[in-house]
């Protein structure tokens, strides 16, 4: 539920009769409604919870694990690593607003460049300190599905694998990306590409490796792939790492697989003094609309990442309930119509 107001000091705690008794609606239906069931209709679940915020309602989590076994926890687990400013950012916020006004509460598990990621999805499953697991930067055989799916703990993916394991997920098309994004760039006459992929290790970055290289070869284009950074590098990384490669024989086109690493391309680039959309050119994804107030010849496609955090949301819930999603499996497909600049 959405945080309310405490009630005032010496007041007796409001409960599920005191939200009965002031909608007029019987216990049993406050508490489904509390519960988003989908029995219960959306006019009443608004008229409780109101009545619940306005009245300082807050659900005694103790108690429901106690009763159920449930903690009403969902744990989003997350890379340090990950492109917080844009992309990370909007995942987050939008999980978070699919679950308001549901019996779930948000906790985010960050997990670092030296730890296991097997790590807090073990501890999760060893507290049972949450009901359901929400994961993104998937590889093609990923332990941690592996073991989610033989302990039978609630998930779904921001990311496919390879695993021939069939689980909920919502992914962005990044095969169709970077065939795109090459496509992009030759209509600018770009002769030579340089990617900046995410690790390698990423089902992403296969699919976005994939696209884009197979198509800069029918299109006889020079592809080449940063060696010693990826789009999960720091910035001042990605940008020296630009300054040095671009400082004799550059590349004409960049493609970035994040939006913080466009931006570190660019900079390095014009530390050389080459112009964007005259020496080169550079092709990246974005969540939020940034990078056209950076640079506004850049060739931008917008990554729905609202639309991912609002099907994760729901898909985990309905595992959690044991109930069949709406949709278990999702792909958001680019049009080559999506790629345009600021001009």
């Amino acid at each position: 539920m959405t945080e309310s107001p405490p009630p005032p000091v010496g007041a007796e705690r409001p409960t599920l009769k005191t939200i009965a008794a002031a909608t007029g609606l019987a216990i049993a239906t406050v508490s489904r409604a509390l519960k988003d069931a989908p029995d219960i209709g959306e006019e009443t679940k608004r008229r409780v919870r109101e009545t619940a915020l306005r009245l300082g309602y807050r659900q005694n989590r103790a108690a429901v694990r106690l009763r159920t076994g449930k903690t009403n926890v969902i744990a989003l687990l997350l890379s340090t690593e990950s492109d917080v400013m844009n992309h990370t950012s909007k995942l987050l916020y939008s999980i978070a607003d699919a679950l308001r006004g549901t019996a779930y509460h948000l906790v985010v598990m960050p997990f670092f460049r030296d730890q296991d990621p097997m790590d807090p999805v073990r501890y999760i499953v060893e507290t049972e300190s949450a009901d359901g697991i929400i994961l993104n930067q998937t590889k093609p055989d990923d332990p941690r599905i592996r073991y989610m799916t033989e302990h039978h703990i609630p998930f779904a993916t921001h990311g496919r694998t390879d695993m021939g394991l069939d689980h909920p997920y919502f992914d962005y098309d990044n095969e169709s990306y970077g065939r795109l994004a090459v496509q992009a760039l030759a209509e600018r006459n770009r002769r030579h590409v340089y990617m900046i992929a995410p690790p390698r290790n990423h089902m992403y970055a296969r699919h976005m490796i994939m696209g884009a290289s197979q198509e800069a070869a029918a299109r006889g284009m020079r592809f080449e792939l940063a060696d010693d950074i990826t789009s999960d590098s720091s910035a001042d990384a990605i940008e020296i790492d630009i300054a040095c490669r671009f400082a004799s024989n550059p590349p004409d086109a960049i493609i970035s697989g994040s939006t913080t690493g466009a931006i570190a391309a660019v900079a390095g680039a014009e530390r050389n003094g080459l112009h964007i959309g005259q020496d080169f050119d550079i092709a990246a994804k974005e969540a939020i609309r940034l990078l056209h107030r950076f640079r506004k010849e850049m060739i931008v496609v917008q990554e729905d990442v609202a639309r991912a955090g609002n099907f994760l949301a729901r898909a985990v819930m309905a595992a959690i309930e044991g109930r069949a999603a709406d949709q278990g499996q999702a792909l958001e497909v680019p049009q080559a119509t999506d790629f345009r600049t600021g001009n």
